[in-house]
């Protein structure tokens, strides 16, 4: 049931600009099967109870659910849950695309992380998909001259979340941030659409320089843990960075880079990297490999 739920959800997501009608569908089908998994797991831990309810059996829709369970998890003295949650309510309200992107990051989870068996997992708990909804809010706050509660979001989300996303980076829909511990993203950043992004990942600067000074990534990227790519420079779609690479200038379409500095060892226009997570490099030779300066 769960898969083929995530099946028929992942089809109409993907055609969403083509079939916008569709959408509400999968968010419905989405949303009922979220609200079984509650249910079954409030039958096999009561105790827990007030989090299965409070979270999504008591509340009336997809985005109103993610933007409570979100506000609870940033909530503090400074600010309430009442007032993060207006603030969701605010972004929805003038971003109508913003639960469309909710549901397409959710769905990205799914599909890509071996470990998640249910849709209740990342968004009850993952911090990954909660930092990207977070930095999502701030983005709109940031281009919608509230640039100081933009602010206050990322320092929190750096709190509580280990993320630490400038309000201004721009990402696109689907979007996995795996474990997102030590994600750095600077100011002008750009990140396309299903790309994966997994723990230590810096896409910063290279120095005090100002203006447009930070990577842009384009679509379906995969980005391996501890990598660090610096500088205005280009990610080309569908490119794989290894783990613990450092990239320092700009990547071709389709290739995948390692080392330090990183450098092109292999080109393969067949591959889906974000979806793949395919991270050993186990289809090339050891001499492909050079680590060194």
């Amino acid at each position: 049931m769960l898969r083929s739920t995530l099946a028929r959800v992942t089809v109409i997501t993907a055609g969403a600009r083509r079939f916008p009608g569709q959408q509400s569908v999968a968010r419905e089908e989405l949303w009922s099967q979220m609200r079984n998994e509650a249910a079954e797991a409030y039958e096999r831990a009561p105790v827990r109870g007030r989090l299965f309810v409070d979270s999504i059996l008591d509340q009336p829709s997809f985005e109103a659910a993610a933007f409570y369970r979100i506000a609870f998890r940033l909530k503090n003295d400074v600010l309430s849950l009442a007032a993060l949650i207006a603030a969701f309510d605010r972004a929805l309200s003038a971003e109508a695309n913003l639960g469309e992107t909710l549901l397409a990051d959710i769905v990205a989870v799914m599909e890509r992380d071996p470990a998640c068996e249910r849709f209740i997992e990342p968004f009850l708990y993952f911090k990954g998909f909660h930092a990207i909804q977070t930095h999502r809010l701030a983005h709109w706050l940031w281009g919608n001259g509230e640039r100081d509660f933009a602010l206050y979001l990322q320092s929190r989300s750096s709190d509580v979340f280990q993320t630490d996303i400038h309000p201004a980076a721009r990402f696109g829909r689907g979007i996995f941030l795996d474990h997102a511990t030590g994600l750095v993203v600077g100011e002008t950043a750009e990140i396309g659409d299903d790309v994966s992004l997994l723990q230590n990942v810096t896409l910063g600067g290279t120095g005090k320089e100002t203006g447009n000074r930070h990577p842009k990534i384009r679509q379906g990227v995969m980005i391996g843990a501890g990598a660090k790519i610096l500088g205005n420079i280009e990610i080309g779609s569908y490119a794989r960075i290894a783990a613990g690479s450092v990239v320092l200038s700009s990547v071709e379409p389709y290739a995948t880079v390692a080392g330090v500095p990183a450098r092109v060892i292999k080109t393969d226009t067949q591959r889906d990297p974000s979806r793949r997570l395919d991270q050993l490099l186990c289809d090339l030779s050891n001499e492909a490999l050079d680590y060194s300066i």
